[in-house]
């Protein structure tokens, strides 16, 4: 079983979620748990520091892109910070990089 610690600060530039262990089928359930209790101002980005995840599989990769939708569907924006290593692999190789780490994050 995978620990995954989260970290959920709220300030007026929105919320940050720092996420500490694995990404992935058994954890990604307690990350969308804690994504949808985060209150998001109108507009407000929502930012995932991923500086502490040290690995990352295709269901994680699938919950950031719905999150990604349901932010943009909903007037805000995800910002992924932090992100090396295994989860960075994740991202460039399937291309996701070019949805999830945008300009200016």
């Amino acid at each position: 079983m995978s620990d995954l610690i989260l970290t959920t600060h709220q300030d007026s530039d929105g919320t940050t979620i720092t996420v500490a262990g694995d990404l992935d089928l058994t954890s990604c359930p307690t990350l969308e748990v804690a994504t949808y209790q985060a209150a998001l101002a109108d507009g407000a980005p929502l930012r995932i520091d991923m500086s502490k995840v040290t690995f990352m599989d295709s269901s994680g990769l699938n919950f950031l892109l719905i999150l990604r939708r349901r932010l943009a569907d909903g007037g805000s924006r995800l910002v992924l910070t932090g992100v090396h290593g295994a989860p960075m692999r994740v991202l460039t190789l399937t291309g996701a990089d070019t949805l999830l780490l945008s300009a200016g994050t």
